[in-house]
């Protein structure tokens, strides 16, 4: 029951009669709206519950759990998909794929030369290790650690040998330090998969000393050369003489048996050579012996 407006001229209101069917229609209104509510509330906790209780995996990664009881859990997740507690477990993904990283340091040989030495390697974390590298080192491990333990490597490797022992023994320095790096890297749980030296360069004056040691090498070495060939020459030239000496001999002796005999035949072999070859010139002309036929000419047109 309720009141209708106050009429003209009147302090009291009236009251008004309401139906029973409004009512019901009202209070089947407000509980299908508290239905609707109550359900929607329903599918939003239920939507919220995979991103608060599930947590992914993906592939090159692995996941260590941080328990807010127990502390760093040592069992590591794979890849997929995981079940944690809200708040109380917090998962921490590190990536275990093969990633480079390159070191240089600038150290001294046994013969006090300074060098400059570029190493590149290739590291992973120990999958196994991961709890404890999250315990001790953190996400940031490899720049805590690498960096230190192969510049420690290098020095001590490097104080071993001599700058020109760096050049000619390279295989033997480079096998020395990748033992050395990749032992110490196993300490904290790095797995080193290749180690190799990219750059080794020297200072300014030992650069200069090892290219005037080049130039004069070059300079003995075309001395080394002119006198050889000084020598050959000078074998060419006996060989040649002996062989004249020896041609004179013979030609001695033959004439000696013969006579002048064989110098006849060897002018007549030269006439023949030279008559050859002035009948194959263009620019020779015969004339018979004795005659003088441009002065005739000449004359005879005087006398005319």
């Amino acid at each position: 029951q309720g009141w209708s407006p106050l009429p003209q001229g009147s302090s009291e209101p009236v009251p008004r009669h309401t139906s029973n069917s409004d009512i019901m229609a009202s209070a089947s209104a407000d509980k299908l709206l508290t239905t609707l509510s109550r359900v929607s509330l329903g599918l939003g906790g239920l939507a919220i519950i995979p991103s608060i209780c599930l947590f992914d995996v993906d592939g090159g990664q692995r996941a260590v759990v941080f328990n807010m009881f127990s502390g760093v859990e040592d069992k590591v997740r794979g890849e997929g998909t995981h079940f944690r507690v809200p708040w109380l477990m917090q998962p921490k993904l590190y990536n275990i794929r093969m990633r480079p990283k390159l070191i240089q340091t600038t150290t001294g040989t046994k013969d006090l030369q300074i060098v400059t030495i570029h190493v590149r390697m290739l590291f992973r974390p120990s999958v196994e290790g991961l709890p404890t590298i999250h315990k001790t080192l953190g996400e940031d491990y490899d720049e805590r650690v690498l960096p230190s333990i192969a510049n420690e490597v290098m020095k001590a490797t490097v104080a071993q040998y001599n700058a020109e022992q760096l050049l000619t023994q390279r295989e033997q320095v480079s096998h020395v330090i990748r033992d050395g790096i990749i032992q110490r890297a196993k300490q904290f749980n790095i797995v080193m998969d290749d180690i190799s030296i990219t750059h080794l360069t020297y200072g300014k004056e030992f650069a200069r000393a090892i290219e005037e040691k080049q130039v004069a090498q070059q300079d003995a070495e075309r001395q080394k050369f002119l006198v050889e060939m000084a020598d050959q020459e000078r074998q060419a030239t006996i060989t040649r003489s002996e062989g004249e000496a020896e041609a004179a001999k013979l030609i001695s002796e033959a004439l000696a048996k013969h006579g002048k005999g064989l110098i006849d035949v060897r002018r007549i072999d030269a006439a023949k050579d030279i008559a050859e070859s002035l009948a194959k010139s263009p620019n020779v002309m015969y004339l018979p012996a004795g005659q003088q036929m441009l002065l005739n000419v000449a004359g005879s047109g005087r006398q005319q």
